[in-house]
């Protein structure tokens, strides 16, 4: 059962999707009656999203109101994704994908965490704050699509690359949901640095097959967002910087986990790999 914070979450993000997409589809077939260029449809959508955000900030109270606006900007992202894969030219069309990639992970982090451990949800869950770095690395590869499309727009307009993209992108998406889903109230954002009551190993389903499989997935996900872009540079620098911020993550976890479920959890290391390349996590020598 979805808790009323991610019903509250979901009605915003399909409402944002909607009421932008409808209007956009509302000028195209000219129910307005107003031939209009591209730009003015586009500020149009954004003044009726700064009204929805004040329509937002009105009804809501704090709380609320920091998972509705942040639901509704993903869901509003989700549509100008859509808007630009459906109307810009050819090279632009790949950035279209991205944009609406971006908006599914990051709202479906919040949505996923409403359903299978409610207890640890907040606005932080959308993990759009997640870190410095992160934007950092988002920005880059920004500039760097856009550099590139300005000097060598051909290379931005093979189909078959975004679409291998895509392909990562959704099995990465796909593997880390399954996992939040199969681990259940276990899973969290944060790493824990206490045993808390109730707190379980788990090792069935996807982690019978691998030890941390949300981190695979994220790890693919982010590579894959590179090859939707065919941004050659970010592809190298987004593959070393993940495995290299897993690699790190997965070796601090563990130790919190032997010291958690002592030899049940080296027993469980010694006969299922932790599904990253060249990561071992932390060994006890014996």
């Amino acid at each position: 059962m979805l808790c009323y914070e991610g019903k509250l979450s979901l009605y915003c993000f399909v409402s944002a999707v909607f009421s932008l997409a409808l209007q956009w589809i509302f000028f195209e077939l000219g129910v307005f009656a107003v031939e209009v260029g591209f730009w003015i449809k586009a500020g149009f959508l954004g003044v009726y999203y700064l009204v929805l955000n004040v329509v937002i900030r009105l009804k809501f109270n704090t709380k609320d109101y920091q998972i509705a606006v942040r639901a509704t900007f993903l869901g509003a992202v989700f549509s100008l994704g859509c808007i630009i894969f459906q109307n810009c030219t050819e090279e632009y069309k790949s950035f279209g994908v991205y944009v609406t990639l971006m908006s599914v992970f990051h709202y479906s982090e919040y949505l996923g965490i409403a359903f299978c451990n409610p207890k640890t949800l907040s606005s932080d869950s959308f993990i759009l704050n997640h870190s410095l770095h992160y934007a950092l690395a988002a920005t880059a590869s920004w500039v760097e699509y856009f550099v590139e499309v300005y000097f060598f727009p051909d290379m931005k307009t093979y189909q078959l690359l975004w679409l291998l993209g895509l392909v990562l992108c959704f099995t990465g998406e796909a593997l880390r949901k399954l996992a939040m889903i199969t681990a259940s109230k276990n899973f969290s954002h944060i790493v824990q640095f206490e045993h808390h009551q109730g707190h379980e190993l788990v090792t069935h389903g996807v982690y019978s097959l691998m030890r941390h499989p949300s981190y695979v997935g994220w790890f693919w996900w982010s590579i894959g967002t590179q090859v939707v872009l065919a941004n050659p540079v970010c592809f190298i620098i987004y593959t070393i910087a993940s495995w290299k911020f897993f690699h790190d993550r997965i070796f601090m976890e563990e130790i919190t986990l032997l010291n958690f479920f002592g030899e049940e959890y080296y027993k469980y290391q010694q006969r299922v790999p932790t599904g990253l390349p060249f990561i071992r996590g932390f060994k006890v020598e014996l």
